[in-house]
């Protein structure tokens, strides 16, 4: 019975990283840390998988490890600093006009928990209820996280594209 775990663990691995990669990319803005953040989450699904026996929704234990293991490493001080060796001389134009770029951006601007609910309501696709249940809050805190953060997206994105 143990082997059979172990084989839809690593089938769900195999079928799912890719997905929760790009999750994670929309998350954190930035590629290597987002390969950082879905490695420990699944390292945190396999050993809870193990741990706990058969997961009944391993797709949503998935889910809602990214986005706790993504809060918890935002709430750590010293990723609030950024050391620089020097001062650059002047500020780099903005020359992108990427619509995507801008987005990503913008969304990296937002607090984790907006983006987290941003990332699972509209990206992944989920429901309030299952968004929800995901985050751990109420739906009425969803859907208020969901309505800042989109008029904030939507502010940042008037300004960027006039």
């Amino acid at each position: 019975m143990r082997s059979d775990d172990d084989e839809a663990l690593r089938a769900f691995v195999e079928s799912r990283r890719t997905a929760l990669f790009r999750s994670a990319y929309l998350l954190c803005g930035d590629r290597h840390e987002a390969e950082d953040l879905v490695q420990a989450t699944l390292v945190k699904v396999v050993l809870g998988g193990r741990r706990h026996g058969r997961l009944d929704n391993i797709e949503a234990y998935a889910r809602k490890t990214l986005v706790n293991t993504f809060i918890a490493a935002r709430r750590r001080f010293w990723r609030r600093e950024q050391s620089y060796g020097e001062l650059p001389e002047r500020a780099a134009h903005a020359t992108d006009t990427d619509t995507g770029l801008a987005v990503r951006a913008a969304l990296a601007r937002l607090t984790p928990r907006q983006r987290a609910v941003l990332v699972l309501r509209f990206w992944e696709d989920l429901s309030v209820e299952a968004t929800a249940q995901v985050l751990g809050m109420r739906e009425n805190t969803v859907k208020s996280h969901a309505a800042r953060g989109l008029a904030a997206l939507r502010a940042e994105m008037t300004e960027e594209l006039v």
